[in-house]
């Protein structure tokens, strides 16, 4: 695809900094370098230049990137200027950019937009960058970086390649029967394969939960009666001040969130207020959403301060853990026993915080020794494996070679929707390279 028009950005991070990179991209980089900085640079070699208005005058003195079409990340003649990153430094640049015929702001995504229509990058590979850059724990990183750097995609363009070869084979029986290079019920030896390819594909969907929980966080709701100590223990998880903590029972009204990384994984931690029976308007709408919370947790702390205080009648989801956290130990008003509870804390001496932490962890997916990160991390890729699925199961049950070819092909589309990349005009090459027709 060509675009007509070029475009430029920041493409670094926010400024003052100690280097800003600008990003140009389109047919008239070239020519906007050459009026910038007088020469242009040889291809993929950094070179110091001055860059100067058009009357001469010189804004910044930085490394010059210059990358020519098609091997550049957006796939068209690209540069980067390597400038000093203060704010006046960027904007003279910026402006003096705007003042070049042809050039306009790039919006946003729109650059990794022209690296995808462009054939440089699939859908996987952007959404993947997307998440790469917003990595905040080991496990996200590890996750975007097998999208991105195409290894996800490399799973489904082989799962593509053999739909494409089954739907060959079909067409080729039932298009070219009465060939002597066609063997008879070619296309029954495909379904031996195409179960294979189900399943591996199931089992691929099954990773969804764990992929939901690298990239979104491990969703854990602080719950228990009022003044149970939740405001408390989220402030001393977060190590400061999020939620006001007063002796007055029914102080927090709305939910509060932090994220935190623990072992390598994003947690989210929900304080709610304190469930109870209240006519106090904004209290009530407080334990109406604190109730919307618990019922969509991964993992629930429910807190007390007395040993018959764990009594929770709130509805929660199959599979969600609940630990039962007794707060303010070391006061000695209750007498607690080791059955009583399965965590004990007090926030005044952090007494218990390490072994909750431990205890938390222990609810975190286990990732040793896996190798790969191929995971469907979001809910399209899910929708669209499963349509895949849901095809492939029907052509296995399906009588009639042109109704089985139909179902190959909307499996084979569903993946090709995933990466964006639709291919469904290969058949006959496919078909031909595998028999001698018209020999």
């Amino acid at each position: 695809m060509q675009f007509t028009d070029t475009i430029y950005a920041l493409s670094s991070g926010a400024l003052p900094a100690g280097v800003a990179v600008v990003r140009i991209s389109g047919p008239a980089t070239a020519e906007a370098v050459v009026q910038l900085c007088g020469a242009l640079p040889r291809p993929r070699i950094a070179a110091l230049r001055t860059i100067r208005t058009r009357n001469g005058e010189p804004l910044d003195s930085g490394l010059v990137l210059y990358y020519p079409g098609p091997a550049s990340f957006t796939g068209e003649d690209c540069c980067e200027f390597q400038v000093h990153g203060g704010r006046a430094v960027v904007h003279a640049i910026l402006d003096e950019l705007s003042k070049i015929d042809g050039l306009r702001h790039a919006e946003a995504g729109e650059f990794s937009r022209r690296a995808f229509q462009n054939g440089k990058m699939d859908l996987v590979e952007v959404e993947g960058l997307a998440d790469l850059i917003a990595a905040e724990t080991e496990m996200q990183r590890r996750l975007a970086v097998e999208q991105s750097g195409g290894g996800q995609s490399a799973l489904y363009q082989s799962w593509a390649r053999r739909l494409t070869h089954a739907r060959a084979m079909i067409e080729a029986e039932l298009d070219f029967a009465d060939e002597d290079d066609i063997p008879g019920s070619v296309s029954a030896s495909i379904w031996v394969d195409m179960a294979k390819l189900r399943a591996e594909i199931d089992a691929h969907i099954a990773d969804a939960g764990l992929a939901e929980i690298i990239r979104d966080g491990l969703k854990i709701v602080i719950a228990g009666k009022p003044n149970a100590g939740k405001s408390s223990l989220l402030n001393t998880l977060a190590k400061r001040d999020i939620a006001i903590v007063t002796e007055i029972a029914g102080t927090t009204r709305d939910v509060l969130s932090i994220d935190l990384s623990l072992a390598g994984f994003s947690v989210k931690l929900f304080d709610t207020a304190g469930l109870r029976e209240t006519e106090e308007l904004v209290e009530r709408e407080g334990i109406r959403r604190a109730r919307e919370i618990i019922a969509g947790a991964d993992l629930i702390l429910l807190l007390s301060e007395k040993p018959e205080g764990f009594h929770f009648d709130e509805p929660i989801a199959e599979g969600v853990g609940v630990i039962r956290v007794a707060t303010k130990i070391d006061t000695e008003e209750h007498a607690w026993q080791p059955e009583d509870a399965d965590v004990f804390i007090s926030m005044k001496s952090g007494a218990g915080i390490p072994e909750l932490l431990q205890r938390l962890a222990s609810y975190l997916p286990d990732m040793a020794g896996r190798i790969s990160f191929a995971m469907p991390a979001r809910k399209r890729h899910v929708d669209c494996l499963r349509q895949a699925s849901a095809a492939l199961q029907l052509g296995m049950t399906t009588e009639g070679l042109d109704l089985q070819a139909e179902q190959l092909r909307i499996a084979s589309d569903a993946l090709g929707r995933i990466t964006g990349r639709v291919d469904v005009e290969n058949l006959l090459d496919v078909i031909f390279s595998e028999f001698c027709i018209g020999k």
